[in-house]
């Protein structure tokens, strides 16, 4: 039978399976190296960047596997060369960012030559513009462009998408009031991903429209005026465990990551037409223990919270330079190993049903455990196509990889499950 898929019929044509542009970066050489130790054998993959003799030097560290992997060299301001690299491959991982600043051209002709594309952002303004730049596009090529596809934001996405599952098997009802709670975690910050706020916090500075875009909680969602009114939604905010679920201790404080990773949650409630509930509330706070000192403890995270995002708007870029990770850098291998996150995901069901989920991995989350989900959301449409979900578009690793990428996950070690609790 002929495919109607337009990415799997173009498929026989590709030179490459994945082509891992931005691998000379930190993150981009631990993710070659986890898909030289992991990928299926007959995986034809490429490394590429901006310069061939340090791709050279990259590909002469990785493991064993990766010694005649092809080179490509791309500058991300040349469009051209992104276009001969998106027509050549049938995934593009990239790790290139800040990407508000580089991500655009290479999502744009991605989505026009139907090739899938799955990369770490952060970043509310450059997932909105590449929303509005290449939704409609991809959707009429059969391309998938997977936005955040690493710590932002899969344990999130995918915690809410097991969950819900979960729900639906037990035909439960709906999901209502859910939380994710940080329960416990160990890494680094990527000189990356502060790059990434500095560049989205001098954004929303200089367009007051953008800052009130930047603030929406639906800010990622197809049609605002299809949302449900709930009323205000605080990504920010001091939470107290008995308000979560049954059982849950101590306040908690607010995430770092909360207010985009919620806004990428209730994008995937929209693009699934509300499958996970129409009174669907969430919200993302960390544990900072269950001790009578927590709700100070909690306190005193979201003073400091508040200080750091002031500090980066308000002080000069030579001070903040002298103190914050650079672009580029990264923890010692030992860091990483011994690195580790684990969320744990309460909700109540309009049946009153109580109900919780799990995400837990190892290795440092921004960093090697990064790596891993990157890595396995590539393979996850390379090999795992007749699994996916049907979709096409700008999506979210819920709803454009699914089931396919919690099964690898659990397969490369990660906890996950979901339960009546």
């Amino acid at each position: 039978m002929t495919s109607t898929d337009p990415t799997e019929r173009a498929s026989s044509s590709r030179t490459y399976d994945i082509v891992v542009y931005g691998a000379t970066g930190f993150v981009g050489r631990l993710t070659a190296a986890y898909l030289a130790e992991h990928a299926p054998a007959g995986t034809k993959i490429a490394l590429a960047g901006r310069t061939r003799s340090r791709l050279e030097s990259t590909r002469r560290a990785l493991p064993a596997a990766a010694a005649e992997w092809p080179l490509l060299e791309a500058d991300a301001a040349d469009v051209d060369a992104l276009r001969a690299l998106a027509e050549a491959t049938r995934v593009v991982i990239t790790t290139v960012g800040p990407y508000a600043k580089y991500g655009l051209p290479l999502a744009s002709v991605c989505a026009e030559a139907g090739t899938d594309y799955v990369d770490l952002t952060g970043e509310v303004l450059f997932a909105r513009k590449s929303i509005d730049a290449n939704h409609d596009v991809a959707q009429r090529t059969g391309a998938r462009i997977i936005h955040s596809c690493g710590f932002d934001s899969i344990p999130s996405d995918i915690g809410v998408h097991v969950l819900h599952s979960a729900v639906a098997a037990d035909d439960a009802g709906e999901l209502t009031d859910t939380t994710l709670v940080v329960s416990s975690m160990r890494g680094g910050v990527s000189g990356g991903t502060v790059d990434s706020l500095r560049t989205q916090i001098e954004e929303v500075k200089k367009d007051g429209a953008l800052r009130r875009l930047a603030a929406r909680p639906y800010s990622l969602s197809p049609d605002r005026s299809l949302e449900p009114n709930l009323g205000r939604q605080s990504d920010v905010a001091l939470v107290k465990g008995s308000d979560i679920a049954p059982g849950v201790r101590g306040w908690k404080a607010p995430f770092v990551m909360a207010s985009y990773n919620t806004r990428v949650v209730r994008r995937s409630n929209s693009l699934r037409d509300w499958a996970y509930g129409k009174e669907f509330r969430y919200r993302e706070v960390m544990s900072v223990g269950s001790s009578v000192a927590s709700p100070l403890i909690a306190g005193a995270v979201s003073a400091g919270l508040g200080a750091l995002v002031l500090g980066m708007t308000v002080l000069p870029k030579r001070v903040l330079d002298r103190v914050l990770p650079k672009p580029g850098d990264g923890p010692s291998p030992k860091a990483q190993e011994s690195g580790h996150f684990t969320m744990d995901l309460y909700t109540t069901t309009t049946s009153g049903a109580h109900y919780r989920s799990r995400v837990k991995a190892s290795g440092d989350p921004g960093y090697k455990a990064t790596s891993v989900m990157l890595g396995e959301s590539a393979l996850a449409l390379v090999h795992n196509r007749s699994e996916l979900p049907d979709a096409a578009g700008v999506l979210t690793p819920a709803t454009g990889l699914g089931d396919a990428l919690v099964t690898r996950l659990r397969h490369a070690g990660f906890d996950i499950w979901a339960k009546k609790a």
